[in-house]
């Protein structure tokens, strides 16, 4: 099948599409990628989906313009992802979260909650595509935190034969599957992953305060490199109650935003820390998060670690990632073996949508999102009569 992921992440830089061919079946699929493009938002949506995941007021009409306009846009990146390519038989579409909450085990009622705008059944209808979204309600109702779905891919992708591997996302939020040798007994049953922190969120949201909005991230983390981390706001910063949480655990704007981010600065104040020395910081502080849930969570330190996301074109992130794991562990990005990093999460939600639809396969890993069983995601938005 041809096939079209959909996914605007934490750091709302836009529509990252891509157009996959899929064969195959279970865990044992063939996947090329055609064609990746990010589609930027316009700059008005983009600030008001900004302005309601920070937790602005908005009326109910609000909202559900909102969603109409994500779901234009995703209809429009789309239709433009597949010109002069096969037309797609199926579209992925994971939306826009603007909001995520983990389940409270201390609470009598403590299911999650994942908000995602953009509704498949008006992109199923604009595009005249089969849609597949709201992917992450059926873990979520299983007792699960809905995050990371990556890692049934990983594991389908990115497993090897005699190496632990590490797939490190670092979008927004970072995000890790920790992957097992397939040569060891029982390998799936000791795959885990989960929600790491903060990774590209509070240095774009710094870049963006000290540049006035003139730039939205620190381009390959030059910016950074020139500072002096603080490793003494670093160590008081980890110790954040969701650090000290153990897996299956999942995060997002709501923990580390803007609020989060002007605390920060607060503090960095305190130590007479300039704006370039407070980037260096906020860098430091994302690697070691990293590095430090690897240490506490993971049964040992990855022989490889494979990076994908935005911040995996952050030299400076990788160059502390590289110092804090040490020489044991090789670091590389997912195209190194042959799965592009930039649409990787888009490619993602392709191979989710073709599962739920092609095959009726589990697109969830209960080790990882803490589901009490293996569930069916994405509800299935046909297309219209007449389309």
């Amino acid at each position: 099948m041809y096939c079209i992921g959909l996914i605007s992440g934490t750091s709302v830089d836009g529509i990252d599409a891509c157009l996959v061919d899929i064969s195959g079946s279970g865990l044992d699929l063939k996947v090329d990628l055609l064609r990746g493009e990010t589609y930027p938002y316009p700059d008005a949506l983009r600030q008001e989906i900004l302005a309601l995941c920070a937790g602005t007021p908005v009326s109910p009409e609000a909202i559900a313009f909102l969603d109409d306009s994500i779901a234009k846009e995703f209809a429009q990146a789309a239709q433009q992802i597949q010109q002069s390519l096969p037309p797609a038989d199926l579209i992925g579409s994971h939306g826009q979260t603007i909001f995520h909450r983990p389940p409270n085990p201390e609470k009598a009622f403590s299911l999650g909650y994942s908000w995602q705008l953009g509704r498949g059944e008006a992109i199923a209808n604009l595009t005249g595509i089969t849609t597949v979204s709201n992917f992450r309600a059926a873990d979520i109702a299983a007792g699960g935190q809905g995050a990371p779905l990556v890692s049934k891919i990983d594991v389908c992708l990115l497993s090897h034969q005699d190496e632990h591997r590490c797939v490190q996302n670092l979008g927004g939020i970072g995000n890790v599957t920790y992957l097992p040798p397939r040569s060891q007994i029982n390998w799936q049953e000791k795959i885990c992953g989960w929600d790491t922190g903060p990774a590209n969120v509070l240095v774009d949201l710094a870049v963006q305060k000290f540049t006035r909005g003139e730039k939205t991230y620190d381009q390959g983390g030059q910016w950074a490199a020139q500072g002096e981390p603080c490793q003494e706001l670093v160590d008081q910063w980890l110790q954040e109650p969701f650090f000290q949480q153990h897996p299956p655990k999942s995060t997002g704007r709501e923990l580390f935003g803007a609020l989060y981010l002007d605390n920060c600065w607060i503090e960095a104040q305190r130590h007479d820390l300039n704006e370039t020395d407070f980037l260096a910081t906020l860098t430091e502080f994302t690697a070691r998060s990293v590095v430090t849930e690897y240490q506490r969570f993971l049964p040992q330190l990855p022989d490889r670690l494979l990076l994908c996301g935005g911040g995996a074109h952050n030299l400076y992130l990788r160059e502390r990632l590289q110092y804090h794991l040490g020489s044991n562990t090789k670091i590389q990005r997912t195209d190194d073996v042959g799965l592009n990093s930039d649409f990787k999460e888009a490619i993602a939600f392709a191979v989710l949508a073709y599962w739920r639809f092609q095959e009726q396969f589990p697109g969830n890993v209960p080790l990882v999102t803490g589901a009490s069983q293996d569930c069916l995601l994405g509800n299935i938005h046909l297309v219209p009569v007449g389309s």
